[in-house]
């Protein structure tokens, strides 16, 4: 989450007038904020004699004109590499006839001030550790600043403790991260990504999708889970939503190997290790009540199962009616110290928003809640996938419609429909079978419609549900007649 930091205005042309000041908590002296303007010169001056060599590692260090405490220094700095990008000459007297141009000149300091950086002649081998200088204070003036304003919220909105929280959690990770000085892409960057992607495309590479979810035509509709994406998978009660979860769960986290972490508000930690296990092995754990012995082949396939999981990075959280403000946080440090990659959440309809604007209406607090996965999703820069309960909608259709889910009804709130990238609604016709011969004929069959896809098409996806396995496959069951 970026952190808004805006350079100081200078209120002159003198560097030591230009300083900003701020008040110290609970001291009455006045003091400056941190900087290193030794550093800073250092920089700017390294840069200006051999701007080939250096900007170019200021920029892979994500040195941005922010760093920068010298209002001089940051529009100078800022007019450097908007030069380098367009590829530009950078040398002395073309820069002083540029700065003229933009009307630039008089805010870093003159030809004079120029002349100055240029001759500070620093030791190249210095670079470096300048550089972390520079960027160590504006660390510090970033934990100054945002204590300040969790100072003032703390006093201006005392009753929301449980959002400010969240708040001050997300800064400050924000500032472990570095990621307060990360830019907004310019558009040359995003055609350069979206070329480079295209072109890995051709080439087959499959790293340059989404992560595959394990069913083929899932993933040819929607070219696999990406960074950012909101998947909404929505169903009745009883339509195996969390099977096929945590199916899509086993193959990106077991099979694909990406850290991922699973947020179960109905299950605990122990039925859902216990349902990905045998599951896994194949092997029907209802076998047992019926006085089956497991032979030595279900002994073996079980092992299996057991190694390939618990050398998975799964990390699950059992917390029931978990609000969104702890999601996020627990989210956020596993991001930080495990690089998590996917999330999924069992279910949204079970989480809390506990915010003052949702305690007295429910779609207001699903409005919350899944606008609040959807920035998580962007934020952490990883695709979430959570389930969702429907109305009873589906029940009350008839004829070949009964039971057929739209996206209509997702309950309680249109703003669901509204922040995902993509909804497929679950279903199997043979729960809505009214004759034993029917619900033969349709047993294991199930579909998932994909209602939305902001990025792809959308359509029916045939799956098969083995029921004693609590598994999906690719397809639709496979008849004897056939």
């Amino acid at each position: 989450m970026a952190t808004d930091l805006k350079s100081p205005p200078p209120s002159s042309t003198k560097p030591a007038d230009s300083l900003q000041k701020a008040e110290a908590s609970g001291d009455d002296v006045t003091r400056a904020l941190p900087h290193a303007l030794g550093p800073e010169k250092s920089l700017l001056s390294s840069i200006l004699q051999d701007p080939q060599e250096w900007i170019g590692v200021a920029i892979e260090e994500k040195l941005t004109a922010e760093h920068f405490y010298l209002p001089a220094h940051t529009t100078l700095y800022g007019f450097l590499i908007e030069l380098f990008e367009a590829g530009a000459e950078i040398e002395l007297v073309s820069l002083v006839q540029k700065l003229l141009d933009r009307g630039l000149l008089d805010r870093v300091g003159g030809p004079s001030a120029l002349t100055d950086l240029y001759t500070y002649a620093p030791s190249p081998g210095h670079f470096r550790h300048h550089l972390q200088l520079v960027k160590d204070k504006f660390v510090l003036r970033s934990i100054i600043q945002n204590s300040n304003e969790a100072i003032a919220q703390a006093y201006d909105t005392p009753d929301e403790v449980a959002s400010l929280l969240d708040s001050v959690e997300a800064k400050i990770l924000a500032i472990r991260e570095g990621s307060e000085t990360n830019k907004a892409p310019t558009t040359k960057q995003t055609i350069d990504e979206v070329i480079d992607q295209f072109q890995a495309l051709l080439a087959g590479e499959k790293g340059a999708q989404g992560f595959s979810t394990g069913y083929e035509e899932l993933d040819r509709k929607c070219n696999g889970l990406k960074p950012g994406e909101m998947f909404v998978v929505a169903a009745r009660p009883s339509m195996g939503k969390t099977s096929l979860m945590m199916n899509i769960v086993e193959h990106i986290c077991v099979d694909l190997q990406k850290p991922t972490m699973v947020f179960s508000c109905e299950m605990s930690s122990f039925q859902i290790v216990q349902r990905l296990l045998f599951a896994r092995a194949r092997f029907a754990m209802s076998q047992l009540s019926r006085g089956y012995t497991p032979n030595k082949g279900d002994l073996q396939r079980i092992q299996r199962a057991a190694v390939d999981i618990s050398n998975a990075k799964m990390f699950i959280d059992d917390t029931p009616g978990i609000s969104i403000n702890e999601l996020r946080a627990k989210a956020r440090r596993k991001k930080r110290d495990e690089g998590l990659e996917f999330i999924a959440i069992d279910y949204l309809q079970l989480m809390k928003s506990r915010t003052r604007q949702a305690e007295n209406s429910r779609e207001r607090e699903i409005a919350e809640i899944s606008a609040g996965i959807k920035g998580l999703a962007k934020e952490l820069e990883l695709p979430i996938l959570i389930l969702a309960q429907l109305n009873r909608g589906p029940e009350g259709r008839t004829g070949k419609s009964l039971g057929v889910p739209r996206m209509s009804d997702l309950r309680e709130s249109g703003a669901i429909e509204q922040d995902a990238d993509m909804v497929g609604l679950l279903y199997r016709t043979a729960y809505y079978a009214e004759t034993e011969e029917d619900k033969e004929q349709e047993a294991g069959r199930a579909e998932l419609v994909l209602a939305k896809n902001r990025n792809g098409e959308t359509g029916h996806i045939p799956l098969t549900f083995i029921a004693e396995l609590m598994r999906f496959e690719t397809g639709p069951p496979a008849r004897e007649d056939e």
